[in-house]
């Protein structure tokens, strides 16, 4: 182990935790409220919201308080809010409120993060395995014939939801030669994974995220930095498990373990 492979994890978990607990981090999501055609109350918002085919729309006056961002002043009438799937994306506020429109597979959605939830006053820290180099190791990209398929798993709320998956990464990690399957994230991999400790040591599933493969597939799969998901710091987000065949038959001693609490 280098001075600078353990310096620059340490600085990454020190990231993710500062990144999770921020305001408006992933610990201050205290709702994700789904919308249908018709105008409807938010719990804990004024106004009336519903989803039409261009987004979130919510009806309000000034005195509401509700402020898109970038506009000058509070809503005074109806306003139009472009989910997260679309590029000019809105977000808007209420005091420290911040109103984040969602679209998942068709469906929209206004999130609500609260930097006075109590998952947020309450966060101490997230465990995590100490840097070991063992679990850091080449890996070989072979993408699927078509990259642009998907495959259908649960998701954290219950829900089944369709997975991109773009093709496979080969391995071998603690003497054993295995597979995962990944999505392309930009020019990065990702993936969604499992193992024999999961559940038991750590949650019940974590992300990885993968540089961008060279000509001949070749990246790096470093399990130090085996992270947990959104739906661990906050019951409302949506999270995929696992697609089928990326759940280890041994246990991983790497990466983040579970959230702390005070």
């Amino acid at each position: 182990m280098t001075a600078t492979a353990a310096e620059d994890w340490k600085h990454w978990s020190d990231g993710r935790a500062a990144s999770v607990s921020a305001p408006h981090g992933q610990l201050a999501l205290t709702g994700t409220h789904w919308l249908e055609p018709g105008p409807a109350e938010i719990p804990g918002l004024p106004g009336r919201w519903w989803a039409d085919g261009e987004g979130v729309r919510v009806r309000a006056t000034s005195d509401d308080g509700i402020t898109v961002a970038g506009a000058d002043g509070p809503v005074d009438g109806e306003v139009l809010l472009r989910p997260d799937s679309d590029p000019a994306a809105d977000t808007a506020t209420r005091g420290d409120l911040l109103l984040v429109p969602i679209e998942r597979e068709g469906e929209l959605a206004l999130r609500v993060f609260d930097p006075a939830s109590q998952r947020r006053a309450a966060f101490a820290g997230i465990s995590a395995y100490p840097y070991a180099p063992e679990w850091a190791v080449t890996a070989v990209f072979t993408p699927f014939d078509d990259e642009t398929g998907s495959v259908v798993v649960p998701n954290a709320d219950g829900k089944e939801r369709p997975l991109a998956v773009t093709g496979q990464i080969a391995f071998t990690v603690a003497g054993e030669h295995r597979t995962l399957t990944v999505s392309r994230s930009g020019k990065r991999l990702t993936g969604v994974i499992a193992d024999a400790g999961s559940g038991i040591d750590t949650y019940r599933f974590r992300f990885i995220t993968l540089p961008a493969p060279d000509a001949d597939g070749r990246t790096v799969l470093d399990l130090n930095r085996a992270y947990l998901p959104p739906c661990a710091f906050s019951d409302h987000f949506i999270c995929p498990f696992p697609p089928p065949g990326n759940r280890l038959d041994f246990a991983v001693e790497a990466g983040e373990k579970q959230v702390l609490s005070r």
